[in-house]
């Protein structure tokens, strides 16, 4: 049984008939790409889908707030031991079926769970979520890597990591529409379905290897490694050396803890803003849906243009842009948490420059940063370093958001109808990014360390 789950999962084997046709290569690895990328969105909605059912589900009586925080949290906790773990075996398995695989299974997940109100259910499914969600990106870079020379690789690098920022906006229209209409079960049951649409797109468009089809590797041999013999070893030594050296690095444990709490006040408002919105100042879950969205749309374009804002407008230092762009969360946060009353256009204003703040920082702080200053050989290590941290950060803040929101909750005596104070969860949100922001300044002058 193992050896055959072992077989399946294997990288293809090389096509015996070579192929040289170009353009056959460039339509096959154009649909590889594009069904990539599309796949992990979807994996975002599948994450993302707790989010929009957050507020229905406590009006439900479904859950409380600190529960609701507590499954929000299991998954990230997960995800972060997972994509450490799961990266090591995207290197070795076959990319299209271990790609599929994670999406077919976090889609199970959310079906299963628009159908169930217990609370350890889903605990534990939502917890399970993280690591098959934790699939999706090694996959992903390692497909990119197949498929791609190292002088393209940056541009479609840029590409595939605005996906993300897709799945957030398909979350917040498509699920916010359907938990409008129909109620917070058929929110997590479309999610799922949307994921099984996502697996049978990645079974038919998306493929292994090109050597798999019979097409040559798409790398010349000039840029590979300096050791060009495909039997040599590398030297153990040398990558221990270099991985030692990113654990013995301040600079990239500060990057690190500047990502964990960026990525706090990231995910609070992705996981709590429309619960936020629906709350604190009036908005139905379509429309505090809406302007969450906006955030994600303006996402794309902040991740896309990162690499041309640093290399072309700073001559490739990542340390000013990520001041700025950082200083931009922060005021973002102030305009959306601190204005009180429904100001939709000022509100989509916030959302806007918090999008484009974060779509920066998710490049600089969440890896290229790190990846800047560490020795060429364990640039996977200091990734590892920085993504452990950042989605701790992830999980501590749903905990915490579930509790401080619960906490200073009341009970309006005359209607019955919940009243919130957020005082404590604005100071929580707009602390991180302020937090995130002086971390950043402390590896002001940090460089990258060979030895």
């Amino acid at each position: 049984m193992i050896d055959r789950i072992t077989d399946f999962y294997r990288i293809s084997a090389p096509a015996e008939r070579p192929d040289t046709d170009r353009d056959r290569f460039r339509r096959v690895r154009l649909a590889t790409f594009i069904s990539a990328t599309l796949g992990y969105a979807i994996y975002y909605v599948c994450r993302l889908s707790m989010n929009i059912v957050r507020k229905p589900i406590v009006d439900d009586g479904v859950f409380s707030e600190t529960q609701l925080g507590i499954i929000g949290s299991c998954l990230f906790f997960v995800y972060a031991a997972g994509k450490m773990a799961n990266g090591f075996l995207a290197d070795r398995c076959n990319a299209r079926r271990f790609l599929a695989t994670g999406l077919l299974l976090t889609a199970v997940v959310n079906l299963v769970l628009g159908m169930t109100e217990m609370f350890w259910i889903f605990t534990i499914l939502w917890g399970l979520n993280g690591w098959f969600q934790s699939m999706g990106a090694p996959a992903c870079v390692v497909s990119l890597n197949r498929w791609y020379t190292s002088k393209d690789r940056g541009t479609y690098y840029g590409f595939w990591s605005a996906s993300h920022n897709l799945g957030e906006a398909i979350t917040f229209i498509t699920i916010a529409l359907l938990v409008s209409w129909a109620g917070w079960r058929y929110g997590m049951i479309g999610a799922g379905a949307i994921g099984l649409c996502g697996f049978a797109m990645l079974l038919i468009f998306m493929r292994d290897t090109p050597q798999s089809l019979g097409f040559p590797d798409p790398e010349p041999p000039t840029a590979k490694t300096p050791t060009e013999n495909a039997t040599a070893k590398p030297d153990t030594a040398d990558f221990n050396r270099a991985q030692k050296a990113v654990l013995r690095n301040p600079a990239i444990w500060c990057l690190a803890l500047a990502s964990a709490f960026m990525y706090i006040s990231r995910y609070a408002v992705n996981s709590w803003g429309v619960f936020y919105l629906e709350a604190q100042k009036g908005y139905d879950t379509l429309d505090a849906s809406l302007i969450i969205s906006i955030s994600s749309v303006c996402g794309i374009v902040g991740t896309v243009a990162s690499g041309l804002i640093s290399d072309r407008l700073f001559g490739g230092s990542r340390n000013v842009p990520a001041l700025l762009f950082g200083l931009m969360n922060v005021t973002a946060l102030c305009l959306f948490l601190l204005v009180p009353g429904e100001h939709f256009w000022l509100d989509a204003t916030a959302m806007v420059l918090f999008g484009l703040g974060i779509g920066v920082l998710i490049c600089f702080l969440g890896g290229l940063m790190a990846v800047d200053i560490a020795p060429r050989a364990a640039a996977g290590a200091a990734l590892g370093v920085v993504g452990i941290a950042s989605y701790i950060g992830a999980g501590l803040q749903d905990v915490m958001n579930g509790i401080l929101i619960e906490g200073q909750k009341t009970i309006d005596p005359a209607t019955g109808a919940d009243i919130y104070d957020f005082t404590y969860v604005n100071i929580f949100w707009i602390g991180a990014a302020a937090v995130s922001v002086l971390l950043t300044l402390l590896v002001w002058n940090a460089r990258r360390n060979d030895n």
